[in-house]
């Protein structure tokens, strides 16, 4: 039920042909950074090259023209440009009545830098969304985003959060308190990563003419300097926020494990299929573990620059000689890219027709023994966990079918919650064990928790929707249906949600009101199959409001 919950979140999306944003009028200004030229000549032209300065900006200039069908929807997209707009189309072409789709939308901001890939937003009502198709520039092909290769529907409310925004661009903007994509104005003030994201505040600095103080993370203590880096570049099997915590109030200068606490699962090793855990990887490795922390990012990459396809193998075979001079002649000197060997690139899991180095640093002729090697999480960076973290993260496991980890969740999220008063108002805590206590059929208990989680964060939609369902389980729509007109009137992308009002609104005898709520689903969800059914029941004076 929770994983379901959770996909709502990104179920589906918008049809119509889109009116232009309000967003639209302030494009962001170009090069905020500029400034730091006038000192800076040399760093700031080959900054400008990186992909970080490229990671995101305004559609247009991020522009490559899509032409693809997707098969498993039947699903017919294009990018193309339209007076100077970047616009989306969609359709499936021949479709019967009932699975008629066709629309476009505008797009505002392009996110990757097109490297890897890229993918572009959209807005709609202040709420911001990602397409659903990707360009995957390794293999030079369209697809779906990821997790939705095989869906038969169009995913169209993706939502974009500050966290993901984070690793794309500079000063983001705080989301909302009502739904984590929805913007009071624009996400981020202008496209790229620029020095900022690394050097934190200059206003001093540039008031007192490069005189004032400015952050170097090379001069911080190692954990402040790596968590620069791993802000973006640390992601976990499973991450526990802390209390009172967020990722997006994080700054240069910060330890970033005050914030959150990142878990690996000791029963695997290295990359485990994730594009994101370099430094996770890392940790496993005999250089570190050797090098302790003289050993960090910018050891092997430079921030400021990036080599160019002819200069890569010599650019890190350099970095490798740095340490390991003794080895600069006669060791496979008929290859000079170490990491061929010891570094390999692998297939990844989570994001499709993509590959990770493998940044175990490995000897290929000798059998590889992660020094995890437990069934036990492991905290990444030595984090000493209180029982609340652990018990989050033990939770996100057990949501992902992990029944044992359910277990030892529950037990964990019971202790803090008993020993410490500052629990009642950790909205995270009482959502898990809401969720925990439904899963194993302590329906009381978990209407409690979810209660506990509205009053410390009204706006925290898994405990209003799950407790609505606990309600609707018993037959008691009347308290369901507000819980489920608050989810969907501040997340009109929670398309279940909204579905499950219309059909609450049909058995207090709503059927206008139903109606209502599933025309807004289809606003934001065209390709929605159940909404349409139901839409269309109603259109034919059926007002049974069956799901199924």
């Amino acid at each position: 039920m929770r994983r379901l919950w959770s996909a709502l979140l990104v179920a589906c999306g918008f049809a119509l042909i889109a009116s232009v944003p309000h967003a639209q009028t302030n494009s962001p200004p170009q090069d905020p950074d500029a400034v730091c030229a006038s000192c800076h000549r040399q760093i700031y032209d080959s900054w400008k090259k990186t992909p970080m300065a490229h990671a995101s900006g305004p559609a247009a200039e991020g522009f490559v023209p899509a032409d693809f069908t997707h098969a498993a929807s039947g699903v017919h997209y294009r990018i193309y440009l339209d007076k100077g707009q970047v616009w989306l189309s969609y359709e499936r072409p021949n479709a019967p009545p009932d699975r008629a789709l066709n629309g476009r939308q505008l797009l505002l901001f392009y996110l990757g830098s097109g490297r890897r890939g890229r993918t572009w937003l959209y807005e709609r009502e202040g709420y911001w969304f990602e397409i659903p198709i990707n360009w995957y520039a390794k293999k030079h092909i369209w697809d779906m985003t990821p997790h939705f290769l095989n869906t038969r529907a169009m995913p169209f409310t993706l939502p974009v959060d500050p966290g993901c925004l984070h690793c794309h661009a500079s000063d983001v903007a705080a989301s909302l308190p009502d739904a984590r994509n929805h913007y009071a104005g624009l996400p981020f003030p202008h496209g790229g990563i620029y020095c900022s994201s690394c050097h934190g505040d200059a206003s001093q600095h540039l008031a007192q003419h490069g005189r004032g103080p400015i952050l170097n993370p090379a001069r911080l203590d190692p954990i402040r300097r790596d968590s620069v880096c791993l802000e973006c570049h640390l992601e976990g099997e499973v991450v526990a926020i802390r209390q009172g915590r967020h990722l997006g109030a994080f700054k240069p200068g910060d330890n970033l494990f005050d914030y959150a606490v990142y878990f690996e699962d000791g029963r695997k090793a290295g990359a485990a299929g994730r594009a994101t855990s370099q430094w996770e990887s890392l940790l496993e490795s005999a250089c570190k573990r050797a090098s302790g922390d003289r050993l960090t990012c910018t050891t092997c990459h430079d921030p400021h620059s990036a080599p160019s396809p002819e200069e890569r193998v010599s650019y890190y075979r350099a970095r490798c000689l740095s340490c390991h001079a003794g080895l600069a002649s006669g060791h496979h000197s008929s290859n000079p890219d170490c990491t061929s060997c010891h570094m390999p690139r692998q297939e990844t899991q989570d994001i499709a027709h993509e590959q990770v180095t493998d940044h175990r640093i490995q000897i290929p002729s000798k059998p590889y023994a992660s020094p995890l090697s437990s069934a036990e999480l492991v905290p990444v960076g030595g984090i000493h966990p209180s029982p609340r973290d652990e018990g989050i993260a033990w939770a996100q496991l057990g949501f992902r079918g992990d029944r044992a980890a359910g277990e030892r969740a529950m037990k964990l999220l019971l202790e803090a919650e008993a020993s410490d008063p500052a629990q009642a108002s950790d909205a995270e805590l009482h959502m898990e064990l809401g969720f925990l206590e439904q899963a194993s059929g302590n329906r009381e208990r978990a209407r409690t928790e979810y209660e506990e989680a509205l009053r410390a964060d009204r706006f925290n939609e898994t405990a209003a929707g799950d407790l609505a369902v606990l309600d609707a389980q018993q037959g008691d729509f009347a308290s369901a249906q507000p819980l489920w007109a608050a989810v969907f009137q501040h997340d009109p992308g929670a398309s279940a949600a909204g579905i499950d009002l219309a059909v609450a609104q049909c058995r207090l005898g709503q059927p206008g009101a139903a109606a209502q709520t599933l025309h807004r689903v289809l606003l934001f969800s065209p390709d929605n199959e159940t909404a349409r059914r139901l839409s269309l029941a109603l259109d034919r004076g059926d007002s049974q409001c069956t799901k199924r």
